[in-house]
């Protein structure tokens, strides 16, 4: 019998203004957050991650938005989603760090295993989830704070000791492909950089807490051809290190970009596979047809 579970629509804030935990002595959550990192290094070296998704339905109230997905997800691949407006692509990229749990009447059946563990079983941490599979949204949103406070803001949550956030915040950056830019301004605005150098900044942001996944949802959508060039290269050298799902309507980029593509159609996958056999030998009418331009 599947298992149906509730997504609370209960959000918890944290306010680090009135912290303690930045301290000249070590915070047990500093201890903590050591042992985690070891921990995670050897997850990262003794097992291939993936996600897997069986069978997952997604309703927002009376209406089916997922309808019976399953798709399998390498590691430290670059995996496309594409197809038209209200297809669920979205919906179904954000179910897997549980963004839906902020929308209230949001109910789902199915699975999504990470390390072969349901990320929607009662007993997974929803904050620690969010830390292993990041993500960067289809708008720029730096805080309102210096370029250095947003990268450090992720780790000072987790307990990291000050001492090490400068290490942390120079990595991130450079992963990002944005410490050379702004090495010489960490304490200016995050707010006065570019729409380019923004959407880099969220991604340095992301890295900081070093996840194991980062979900995209159209990045490049509000950039300029040679941004989006830089987001697309920055992307390919990431999965490197991480793995990397993407959201797009740009049929182009997913092509450049992606190791593998999944098309979606009103809340249906309705293929999915390697890149360059979806893109120049799909085997659904429905596939070949969205990728000619006959409807989309």
């Amino acid at each position: 019998m599947d298992t149906i579970k509730i997504v609370s629509p209960e959000i918890k804030a944290v306010d680090i203004t009135n912290s303690n935990f930045l301290q000249k002595f070590r915070e047990p959550t500093e201890i903590q957050y050591e042992q985690q990192e070891m921990f995670e290094t050897e997850m990262r070296h003794s097992s291939e991650r993936a996600i897997e998704i069986n069978d997952l339905n997604l309703w927002y109230g009376d209406f089916h938005a997922l309808k019976g997905v399953t798709l399998t997800i390498p590691s430290n691949s670059v995996y496309a989603f594409i197809g038209p407006s209200g297809c669920g692509k979205s919906t179904f990229l954000r179910t897997m760090n549980r963004m839906n749990d902020m929308i209230s009447g949001c109910r789902i059946e199915g699975e999504i295993k990470i390390d072969e563990r349901d990320i929607y079983d009662k007993s997974v941490d929803v904050t620690d989830l969010r830390k292993r599979v990041g993500m960067v949204f289809q708008k720029a949103n730096p805080f309102p704070m210096s370029i250095y406070d947003n990268v450090a803001y992720g780790p000072r949550i987790h307990g990291v000791p000050k001492k090490d956030l400068d290490g942390i915040v120079e990595r991130a950056l450079k992963s990002a492909a944005l410490w050379d830019e702004v090495k010489d301004r960490l304490k200016k605005s995050a707010l006065s950089l570019s729409g380019g150098q923004q959407q880099r900044l969220c991604i340095a942001r992301t890295l900081a807490v070093k996840p194991e996944i980062v979900l995209f949802d159209e990045p490049c959508s509000a950039l300029d051809p040679i941004s989006t060039g830089r987001i697309e290269e920055l992307i390919m050298e990431l999965k490197k290190e991480y793995t990397i799902i993407i959201v797009t309507h740009n049929m182009q980029q997913a092509a450049r970009i992606s190791d593998y593509t999944a098309f979606f159609l009103t809340g249906e996958l309705i293929e999915s596979g390697k890149t360059v056999q979806i893109f120049e030998n799909p085997q659904n009418p429905k596939t070949e047809g969205y990728i000619s331009g006959r409807f989309g």
